[in-house]
């Protein structure tokens, strides 16, 4: 996949402020901090397209990225942030339940999760809510090039038993530092838009 545009279009909360040209959707979602921001930038080829914060949560609305004029990422707020008060909470939860049920154009759905670390219980209640929808999900495992190649094998393994996953060919190891992975995701998004035209 050869990436010839990318650009942020807007932001919304609610259906009616969300794009309407039906164009496919492939929503991003993750624990803050988890490294979304890199993920876009290094997906779509951009240093600085998605803003990279080093104070997690200041995505408070669905962000959506256009891309070669034919699909959008949709960038959701991080989840798991502390700061955020209940009402914050709540009014997240109500976005993401109006998204997900009324957005007919979400082709899959990019889950983002820290490959240090197992899934948290925000991870895993993310998870289990997409797959309540029957959304397919794919997991990217974040920072990849952190973790020791003697190690690879044991976090993949807490991953795929922490979410429940049917095998390691269900998650995708990413890093925005040494590119690793990008390609395997140009071949996952170029697949479900093929999909989708047949």
């Amino acid at each position: 996949m050869i990436i010839a545009q990318a650009e942020y279009v807007k932001g919304g909360t609610k259906v009616e402020e969300f794009p309407t040209d039906g164009k496919k959707e492939f929503l991003l979602c993750g624990r803050s901090n988890v490294g979304k921001s890199s993920f876009i930038n290094m997906v779509l080829e951009r240093k600085n397209l998605a803003y990279t914060s080093s104070k997690p949560g200041k995505t408070i609305c669905l962000n959506f990225f256009l891309v070669n004029k034919s699909f959008y990422f949709v960038d959701v707020p991080g989840y798991g942030y502390a700061v955020r008060s209940k009402e914050e909470i709540a009014k997240f939860g109500t976005m993401m339940e109006n998204y997900i049920k009324n957005r007919d154009n979400l082709a899959l759905v990019f889950q983002l999760v820290d490959f240090r670390h197992p899934p948290t219980k925000d991870d895993i209640t993310m998870y289990n809510y997409l797959k309540h929808f029957n959304h397919k999900v794919i997991i990217i495992a974040t920072k990849a090039d952190k973790v020791k190649k003697s190690m690879i094998g044991k976090s993949q393994k807490q991953i795929v038993t922490g979410l429940g996953l049917a095998s390691v060919n269900d998650l995708v190891l990413i890093s925005s530092v040494t590119r690793d992975g990008k390609k395997q995701v140009h071949d996952i998004i170029t697949k479900a838009l093929e999909a989708q035209e047949e």
